[in-house]
């Protein structure tokens, strides 16, 4: 019987460090890291130097952290009410994340029409309670009422 032995693992001293590791797999905002950091044990004091020397080189932007999260979440098919709340989730600002939005120029009908198509393969409703479940599902992803009332009206009528 062998024993597997365990990989030592490099106890990270320096926040700025770990910063960059959680920063070379994928954007964070500044909320998200702080969050991570101080979860790490990192005090709060050189967390905050480590982020304001990371954004000062570059490394950390909130700007480019908002544009590459709403580019990612309209291509997975999800709404601006969705979008919305998951940056605020994230520590972003209001006024950052509606920029965002516009900046993107969606058209959320084409959008929510496409999400449509894609989850029911385009087959209208057969009765009021199919319909139902089908709002619910464009309304789970983020769309409005109005966007989600024209694309039913879109589909057809039962």
């Amino acid at each position: 019987m062998t024993v597997a032995k365990a990989k030592p693992q490099k106890a990270e001293q320096d926040p700025q460090e770990s910063a960059l590791r959680l920063l070379a797999r994928r954007e964070h905002s500044r909320y998200e890291l702080a969050g991570k950091l101080a979860a790490r044990g990192f005090a709060r004091d050189s967390v905050d130097a480590a982020l304001d020397d990371l954004e000062s080189e570059g490394w950390l932007s909130d700007a480019r952290f908002v544009s590459e999260f709403v580019r990612y979440r309209i291509r997975q098919g999800q709404g601006p009410l969705r979008i919305l709340a998951d940056l605020r989730q994230r520590g972003i600002d209001e006024a950052q994340a509606q920029q965002a939005l516009q900046a993107a120029e969606v058209d959320w009908q084409v959008q929510a029409h496409d999400v449509y198509e894609r989850r029911f393969a385009g087959e209208p409703p057969r009765d009021y309670r199919e319909r139902a479940r089908q709002m619910r599902f464009l309304q789970s992803r983020g769309f409005s009422a109005e966007v989600i009332r024209r694309v039913m009206n879109e589909v057809g009528k039962i």
